[in-house]
């Protein structure tokens, strides 16, 4: 088997799959990328047995074949070629490899491609199209928030919620929970799964270079995302979501409403000075005046700096941990944003105040932490 391939063509594919690529894999075989030539199109699968993703380019090559080829070794090697086309030569019966370049020779020993585990399959899928740029705002504002607690895996993903008239994301680790619902979207016969936190990111990254329809088909047991070249399907979180309308409080009479850039930055300054165990700054709303303070006792560090905002309610002291309000501050994308609260130990509700689309709504949940006066 021969055929000839752009080499930063080739590599910029790769990079794109192999991110799935595990460290640790129980089958050997998985770390090698699936090379099969049919009709003159080259298909380049990588897995690491919960998700597969393969995608599509375009060869010289007048032969069908299958192999599999080690993948560090061939992203390392395609590194270093500058833009030149790279001739493959495939021994199928002891599976040697000799790249051919301008240069040089290059031979690697490859594996039996029929070895490979086989892409699963999804029987009686239910299909959604969605835009690409709108599943890439999704991961963005729910991925930071999924947990990573191996003892609750139903939360170690994104929820889809889709309805015949709106489409909601979650993700939540039990601190913090953010909520994307899209209003333009709607799936023809109700349904839910659990997509892991895994392949999202994969997603994500691909996502980012695309602008048409994915399609997504789903069943009880797998998912998979299909655009342009590209096919990644993943099994699913399998287990019952917490039911997270419950714990969004309802009645949340004080509302701080603030610039978010500048309130980004004094967190920022500010929580360098707290406690490095759990990260406490402690908000005081009073009238027009903003006090964003931390202390750090262990070794007397103090800050406290203060922002002018809008604040309708009785003024309040809450204590937030830093890292989850600078993570969603970092996810939203508008002008200002408000925090409507109820009480020092109830969750604290982020929105943004100006909408970039009619068509979504962004809710992130904050649970407070005890201040210690």
């Amino acid at each position: 088997m021969k055929f000839i391939v752009t080499s930063t063509a080739l590599l910029k594919k790769l990079q794109q799959i192999s991110g799935v690529l595990s460290t640790n894999n129980t089958l050997p075989i998985l770390d090698n990328f699936l090379f099969e030539i049919k009709d003159g199109e080259l298909s380049v699968t990588a897995s690491d047995l919960e998700t597969t993703i393969s995608t599509k380019l375009s060869i010289e090559s007048k032969e069908d074949g299958i192999i599999a080829i080690p993948a560090k070794l061939l992203l390392d090697t395609l590194k270093t070629f500058p833009t030149q086309p790279l001739t493959f030569t495939i021994d199928s019966k002891d599976f040697g490899i000799e790249i051919t370049s301008d240069e040089g020779k290059y031979k690697l020993s490859g594996l039996n491609g029929e070895e490979f585990p086989k892409t699963p399959e999804i029987e009686k899928p239910s299909t959604i199209k969605i835009n690409a740029d709108i599943i890439e705002n999704a991961i963005n504002k729910t991925l930071f928030a999924t947990g990573n607690d191996e003892l609750r895996p139903v939360m170690s993903g994104v929820f889809f919620e889709l309805n015949n008239d709106d489409i909601t994301f979650v993700a939540t680790d039990a601190h913090k929970l953010v909520k994307y619902r899209r209003t333009d979207l709607g799936a023809k016969t109700g349904s839910s799964f659990i997509f892991p936190k895994k392949p999202l990111t994969l997603l994500k990254n691909i996502l980012s270079n695309v602008s048409d329809d994915v399609t997504i088909k789903y069943n009880e047991t797998n998912a998979a995302f299909e655009f342009e070249s590209t096919k990644l399907i993943s099994r699913l979180i399998d287990g019952k979501y917490p039911n997270y309308n419950a714990v969004i409080p309802t009645e949340n009479p004080n509302v701080l409403t603030v610039e978010r850039s500048k309130f980004l930055t004094a967190l920022k300054r500010v929580a360098i000075f707290s406690n490095k165990t759990t990260h406490q700054i402690k908000l005081k709303m009073s009238g027009s005046e903003l006090q964003i303070s931390a202390e750090d006792l262990d070794f007397s560090n103090e800050a406290v700096e203060r922002l002018t905002c809008q604040f309708e309610g009785e003024d309040m002291e809450i204590g937030f941990n830093a890292a989850f309000l600078l993570e969603m501050l970092t996810n939203l994308t508008s002008d200002n944003v408000s925090i409507a609260m109820s009480a020092p130990n109830r969750a604290g509700i982020l929105t943004p105040v100006e909408k970039e689309d009619d068509k979504e709504e962004v809710l992130m949940l904050v649970m407070p932490v005890m201040l210690n006066n």
